[in-house]
């Protein structure tokens, strides 16, 4: 299912830091892997690519093989009068059992450009909404980079281990505790 949403400031949840700060309307699009239109999913993997793999040095192949069964929630933002919309935000939602026992939240991304205005803070309020409508009753998990443990632990991320290396920046996986009013799914 391809689902879209449009908002600003302050984010979907309206607390945390999105509240405080502004940034420009972002057109929220959560689409399964076949849904996605070649220059979407082109999007995508060029963000991914210029965050992940050039700014912050890492050689590594990207694409992993879990985003055909994945869900991708980009964050457009409106194009001026005549232009294209632009890919600001990202990150996908891997179902329970695909890689964890939870669904879990990963290659999250700002633009670069767009960093510092709370917009990431509302990627993950809108993406912690969309993995809980999808798989209700679970906890949910993400690798963190170590230096954004505060971060997300503010969205009420916890450690579930130890701070570990990977490609060369020290991650934690945090855990996400599942609503009380949920059940897991079989």
């Amino acid at each position: 299912m391809d689902e879209t949403r449009v908002s600003g400031s302050p984010g979907p949840a309206g607390s945390g830091p999105a509240a405080a700060r502004r940034f420009p309307p972002v057109h929220w699009q959560w689409s399964a892997f076949g849904s996605l239109q070649p220059s979407e999913l082109y999007a995508a993997l060029a963000l991914r690519a210029a965050v992940f793999v050039v700014e912050q040095g890492c050689a590594f192949l990207d694409p992993d093989g879990h985003d055909a069964n994945a869900h991708h929630l980009l964050g457009w933002r409106a194009a001026p009068a005549g232009g294209h919309e632009a890919l600001v935000a990202y990150l996908r939602v891997l179902p329970p059992r695909q890689k964890y026992a939870e669904p879990s939240i990963g290659r999250v991304i700002t633009h670069p450009g767009y960093r510092g205005i709370g917009l990431g803070w509302a990627l993950m309020e809108e993406g912690v909404a969309r993995t809980r409508a999808a798989f209700p009753g679970f906890a949910i998990r993400l690798g963190a980079q170590q230096h954004l443990r505060r971060f997300y632990e503010g969205l009420g991320f916890a450690p579930a281990c130890a701070p570990y290396d990977e490609d060369g920046i020290a991650h934690i996986e945090m855990l996400l505790p599942a609503l009380a009013s949920g059940r897991p799914r079989e």
